[in-house]
């Protein structure tokens, strides 16, 4: 989360409100707005499921994430969710997303374009933008993914435990299609779910030119690097 007051008790309190046994992590990079506080208050009603790793500023969409899945990895999750905050992400898929890996996926997507567009609220550049760019990956990468920028994604424990978080590159969006590619290429069972993402409501959006140079000329790179498994723990 990072300014995202007008969301944060709300979609903490929809997430909890799911069958299952859902636990949250909040990655909270020192918003001007509040954000942390909302989420500090919520902690004393939901003491053993709510958590918040507060960092000293804005350090990338990519480094949350690892941040996240290695405390996910030190606490035993076994199956371990990323999504936004602003509810473009409904929370009622975090079910389906569970079923698919419980199913058999390793990896479970929220997929925009598995099933044609699926997006409301978004203009039609923005649409255009986000669609071309992820058929540009999966002519440069040879993924058979559709949707390969989602950020609406469980993951079983073994693939966060085998990707090299420490060789991860790209911090901005690019990082979804990084975790996509390495996955595919340690060769996890990667699957898409069919979602409907809806912009958000409350809030300003975090998408920047920057984010998509990034990607870009990143995806470039990923296709000639070599993939290589996180070595397992020496035994003691």
């Amino acid at each position: 989360m990072y300014n995202e007051r007008e969301n944060a008790e709300n979609i903490i309190r929809k997430v909890f409100s799911l069958p299952g046994g859902f636990h949250m992590l909040v990655i909270e990079d020192h918003s001007p707005d509040g954000t942390a506080d909302v989420v500090k208050r919520l902690q004393t009603e939901f003491p053993a499921t709510l958590h918040l790793i507060e960092r000293s500023g804005k350090l990338g969409l990519g480094t949350a994430y690892i941040a996240g899945f290695r405390w996910a990895l030190q606490h035993g999750y076994e199956y371990i969710f990323e999504m936004d905050a602003d509810f473009s992400h409904n929370p009622d898929d975090l079910l389906r997303l569970h079923e698919a890996c419980t199913g058999g996926a390793d990896v479970a997507i929220g997929s925009r374009y598995s099933c044609g567009i699926s997006v409301v609220n978004w203009s039609l550049g923005r649409v255009l933008m986000s669609y071309f760019a992820s058929k540009y990956v999966r002519f440069v990468t040879r993924m058979k993914i559709q949707d390969t920028t989602a950020g609406f994604v469980c993951y079983r424990r073994r693939v966060l435990q085998t990707i090299r978080m420490d060789a991860i590159r790209m911090k901005g969006y690019g990082f979804q299609i990084e975790m996509k590619y390495n996955a595919c290429k340690l060769g996890f069972r990667v699957v898409e779910v069919p979602v409907i993402f809806i912009d958000r409501k409350e809030g300003v959006s975090k998408m920047s030119g920057g984010i998509f140079n990034e990607a870009f000329t990143g995806v470039l790179k990923l296709r000639f690097r070599k993939i290589k498994p996180q070595p397992a723990p020496a035994e003691k």
